[in-house]
């Protein structure tokens, strides 16, 4: 994910998906399409671990479809 830092950020600011992680209750799933990445269109998911007072950033990946899960948020 190096050199993706802008494409990330605008992921967590402005995702078309959020789904609650099926394996860490504390952790959601932030997902935004893309077109062109250098492995094709995929999907960016940005992992966020969310504890008391503190949030972080676990891993961020491409894929090409999101996983299953509890919806919290969807773009129209």
């Amino acid at each position: 994910m190096t050199g993706m830092e802008t494409l990330i950020a605008e992921t967590l600011r402005n995702p078309q998906l959020v789904r609650q992680s099926r394996s860490d209750e504390t952790a959601e799933l932030y997902y935004r399409f893309y077109t062109q990445t250098t492995i094709g269109d995929k999907w960016l998911c940005v992992v966020v671990k969310y504890l008391q007072g503190d949030a972080f950033i676990v891993t961020a990946y491409f894929t090409d479809k999101p996983k299953r899960g509890n919806t919290l948020w969807q773009s129209t």
